[in-house]
Formats: structure tokens, C-alpha cells, sequence
């Protein structure tokens, strides 16, 4: 395939789409999948046919709709609105358009664009959610699909295409948000003509499902941004590293990339262009630490999944031995809309030093509860109260927890604080990957910091120290706490132990492990202090109940 037939493609499609009357897209991810989703798709098609609509109505399958806790969900094209917990008779209502009945018994199913779930949102990373078939190249294709990786191999050079990327200032979703064009060009500027371009898809945070959405509802974005990288670096070779568990994102990576290796996009001539850029996946067994990028490295070799002393760094030596760039699922998703718009498009959009939107991961306690994609620099208020809609029940926010087990717990009074990779990590918390779970009021911070420890002791792969033995003994203490048996020299011992495994821990599992933790104690240290004063009450009332 030629540029010049990729554009033909994408009108073609186009056009057949809008011969339409109406399209109605059935949300196909895991979430909506597990109740009743392929179902209710197969039921509103067989409607269709029943109907005489094949061609007037389109029905087909599509990426997270992001209201994951109203599924199976329903988007209706030709305005954009979303319906929720849809039955197969309610589908069948989305049929009769301008029926006034049809439209009145959908009423209270209904969320329109101008909802708060949707309204605040900005989608670059899911786009495509609602646009297009995760199962069906030329949907991708129409969606402007491809065009970003032909307008790099055809029109810029790969000095243009890093520019590109650096006056982007876009920086990794997948952690600490380390610039990715600077990134891009230390591998650029590595000698030898091997070079690997790894996206990992080892997702393994606690509640977190942005980058298995991406995979499973947008999978040619992320091979597209992969491909990119590969030109611009001057790399033949990716491999995806994908978790197990992603069963269905595994499926539609592999399908998407035969698509994708039958029609020259990807291959020894990608696009008809001297540039050959192949993809393999590689399947992880699940464990946490091969989130870690030279465990990762190590499990692609065939290794165990365990971390290696930096540096040497992976964009000078990482895969076996070669320069490697390394970037998450949702950095990769970014690089199409970069090349398509330009670099300062992006930049133009969040704060001064946190470029881009976010992809956040919403779960815990709120009304709502999904995927939601923001400008960086909204506050986490707005994203609690009015996307989530607050506590299920009326009741107040706690605290909510960012970063996953890396991450931190932050109080409700913080809530004012912007999305932005600076003004968490101050507050003691982190970006990460994008996990946000909001806790209510019932919730004890001294469980919450027992949970994310005792996931962490769990998936210490135990090669450092610090790590295999810190995470242990700090779990240890918290469970004196939750038992009633702490006391203020336990209190002392597990700052102690967290500020060890911050400075002495091989890798960012054990170095970050202590987080959540010492945030409880930075914001809620009454909770831990009621647990001490508590015993001692406790005793002194037992022992005032004794007989003489």
C-alpha cells in the first residue's frame, strides 16, 4: 500500500460510513463484554436485518466508552449520545428514530455529550472510543488511521519527525513522565543499526485498565506509534509486552498486526517506503516487577523477570545488549495525533511543564466509575465531583490514591490540586499510569496502606535487600496496627523502614513501595495515633474489669 492508496482507502470507507442513516456502536472492551455486551450487539443486528435497515443502519463494535460501571453501553452516532445498561428490547428502540415514545422510554438511560462524565473530557488517546471497530482496519483507516506514519516516511525526515516530538513536550504516561523525545533521541544517537522499540503493555497496577482498553478498543494506535518510534530512532524491531491476563487485547494485537503486515503497513517496506518496521508480542506471566523496564527486558530475553542495576540505561544498552527505547501503551497512543497536528497543537494543551491530556482510571467509591481522559492541570475535584459524581451516596470524599501501589494517599482538602506530574509527586503521591481510586469516609487509611504493602511484599521479585526484606517487615508492622498490638516505637521503626527502602532498593518497586504508607502517616497520622491510644485504653479498661 502506497500513501497514496491509504488515502483512497480512508475516503472510500468514509463515504460508505455516511451512507448511513444512523450507526450505532456497541461498546466490545472486557468491561462491558463481561455483561452482556457481544449479546446485545448480536441482538440489535439480528434487529436490524428483521427490520429491512442493513442499509440504513450500521451496527458494529467499538473501544471502551469509558462509563464502565453502566455497561453494556450503546453510542448513537448522529448525536453523540451514549446510552447505558442497555436490554435487548431497549436497543431495539434505538431503531425508531424520531418516535417521540421510543425516545421517552430511552430517557433514563440516556447521558448526552454535554454530561459532566463527558463533557470535561479532551480525547486524544481514546478518540477513537465510539468511532471505531478495534476488529476492522479500514474503520481505523478511515479515522485518519495510518496517516501520521505516511506522512513520516514520505514527507519528513527523522530529525523532523523527533523535533516533532520534542517541542510536543510530551513526557511518559507510564511513571515519572520522563521527556519522551529526549528519550527518543539518546536511542537516535546511538551507533549500530540494531536497535528494538518495546511498548509495555504490562499494566499491573490495582485498578488500573487504561492501557488494556487502548489495546483492546484502538489496537492500529498503538502499532502506528510504535512504527514511528521505529523510523525515528532507526529501529526494524518491536515487540509488545503484554500481561497475560489481557487476553482479549492480546487477541485483537495479533489480528490487527496481520491486517496491518498484509497491507504494507507494516513489513520490509512499510508504505512502499525503504523503511521496514516488524512487530512481535511477547506475553508476560503477570508479574508486577516486569513493569520495571529491565525486568521487562530480562523476561522479552527469556530470563526471570528481575531488574538490573542502571546504568548502563536501556536506550544505550537494553535489549539483548542494543539500544532500546522503551514507552508505555498510552505514550505510544499519543505519537499519531503529534505527527498528524504538530508538536505544538500538543503543547498547547495542559500546563507549562505537563503537556497533553491524561487517561485516568476511575474507580472506588463514586457514582461513576471508568475511563476518563483530561487535560493536565484539571483539578482532581473536577474529576471526582463532577465527572465521577462524587460519593455513590451522598456521602464525603476521604481520600483518593494515584500512582497504584507506587503512588500516594491524598485528603479530601487537597482535592484543588491539579493533574500535573510536579503537583503530585509534592504532594507525596504520583501520576503512575494513571490509577485514581476515590475512597468515602468509611475507609480506614491504615487498611488501605496495609493493602498496597502487602501487594508490594507479594510482587518483590526479592532480589534487593532492601526490597525482599523491607517490604515484609513494614507489612509486619501494619498488621500490629490493624491487630491493636502497635506501639510508638513501632510507629518510628516503620518511617524508618520506608525511608530505607526509598534510598537503598535496586528498582522502582521497592523504592516507591513505602508511598502509600508514608502518606497515611504525612496526612492521617490520627488514624495510626487512634489505633496506639486505643490499646492502651483497651487495656486499662479490660484491666478495670477483672475481678480483685
Amino acid at each position: 500500500m502506497t500513501p497514496e492508496d491509504l488515502n483512497e482507502r480512508a475516503a472510500a470507507e468514509r463515504a460508505r460510513q455516511q451512507g448511513f442513516r444512523e450507526r450505532l456502536h456497541c461498546c466490545t472492551a472486557a468491561g462491558c463484554l463481561s455483561c452482556g455486551a457481544e449479546e446485545l450487539k448480536r441482538d440489535l443486528t439480528a434487529q436490524v436485518e428483521a427490520r429491512a435497515l442493513s442499509q440504513q443502519v450500521e451496527v458494529q463494535g467499538t473501544g471502551c466508552l469509558g462509563l464502565c460501571s453502566r455497561g453494556p453501553l450503546v453510542r448513537r452516532a448522529s448525536d453523540g449520545a451514549v446510552f447505558h445498561e442497555l436490554t435487548p428490547s431497549e436497543a431495539g428502540l434505538l431503531l425508531q428514530p424520531g418516535d417521540a415514545a421510543a425516545e421517552a422510554a430511552l430517557a433514563a438511560k440516556r447521558l448526552d455529550t454535554a454530561h459532566p462524565f463527558f463533557a470535561h473530557q479532551q480525547r486524544i488517546v481514546l478518540e477513537n472510543a465510539g468511532r471505531v471497530d478495534p476488529e476492522r482496519l479500514e474503520s481505523y483507516l478511515a479515522a485518519d488511521g495510518y496517516s501520521a506514519l505516511a506522512r513520516a516516511v514520505s514527507e519528513l525526515s527523522r530529525q523532523e519527525v523527533l523535533a516533532e516530538l520534542r517541542a510536543s513536550g510530551l513526557r511518559g504516561r507510564g511513571g515519572a513522565g520522563y521527556p519522551t523525545g529526549v528519550k527518543w533521541e539518546l536511542v537516535a544517537k546511538q551507533p549500530g543499526t540494531t536497535k528494538y522499540i518495546v511498548c509495555n503493555a504490562d499494566e499491573g497496577d490495582p485498578g488500573a485498565f487504561m492501557d488494556r482498553s487502548v489495546l483492546e478498543g484502538d489496537p492500529h494506535r498503538v502499532l502506528e506509534g510504535m512504527a514511528i518510534a521505529g523510523y525515528a530512532v532507526g529501529a526494524n524491531q518491536g515487540y509488545l509486552y503484554v500481561r497475560g491476563e489481557y487476553a482479549l487485547a492480546i487477541q485483537r494485537l495479533q489480528g490487527a498486526i496481520r491486517q496491518a503486515e498484509r497491507e504494507g503497513l507494516l513489513g520490509p517496506r512499510v508504505l512502499d517506503s525503504a523503511f521496514r518496521f516488524r512487530v512481535d508480542i511477547r506475553i508476560g506471566a503477570g508479574a508486577f516487577v516486569c513493569g520495571e523496564e529491565t525486568a521487562l527486558i530480562a523476561s522479552i530475553e527469556g530470563g526471570r523477570g528481575e531488574p538490573r542495576p542502571r546504568p548502563p540505561y536501556p536506550p544505550e544498552k537494553g535489549l539483548w545488549g542494543q539500544p532500546t527505547l522503551i514507552n508505555n501503551v498510552e505514550t505510544f497512543a499519543n505519537i499519531a495525533p503529534i505527527i498528524r497536528h504538530g508538536g505544538a497543537w500538543f503543547a498547547a494543551i495542559g500546563t507549562e511543564r505537563s503537556k497533553g491530556t491524561k487517561v485516568f482510571a476511575v474507580a472506588g467509591k463514586t457514582a461513576h466509575t471508568g475511563l476518563v481522559e483530561v487535560p493536565m492541570g484539571t483539578p482532581l475535584r473536577t474529576i471526582v465531583y463532577e465527572m465521577a459524581g462524587g460519593i455513590a451516596d451522598g456521602g464525603r470524599v476521604k481520600a483518593i490514591q494515584t500512582g497504584g501501589p507506587s503512588g500516594g494517599c491524598i485528603p479530601e482538602r487537597l482535592l484543588d490540586l491539579p493533574v500535573d506530574y510536579e503537583s503530585l509527586v509534592g504532594a507525596g503521591s504520583m501520576m503512575g499510569s494513571g490509577g485514581l481510586i476515590v475512597m468515602d469516609e468509611a475507609s480506614c487509611m491504615v487498611d488501605v496502606a496495609r493493602y498496597f504493602m502487602e501487594f508490594c511484599r507479594d510482587e518483590s521479585c526479592g532480589k534487593c535487600v532492601p526490597c525482599r526484606a523491607g517490604t515484609v517487615q513494614m507489612h509486619q508492622l501494619l498488621e500490629r496496627f490493624c491487630a491493636g498490638q502497635a506501639g510508638e516505637h513501632d510507629l518510628a521503626l516503620l518511617k524508618e523502614l520506608g525511608t530505607l527502602l526509598r534510598e537503598a532498593s535496586l528498582c522502582g518497586l521497592g523504592q516507591t513501595a513505602p508511598n502509600p504508607v508514608l502518606s497515611v502517616l504525612r496526612y492521617f497520622p490520627e488514624e495510626l495515633d487512634q489505633r496506639l491510644h486505643h490499646d492502651a485504653e483497651a487495656a486499662a479498661a479490660a484491666a478495670a474489669t477483672e475481678p480483685a
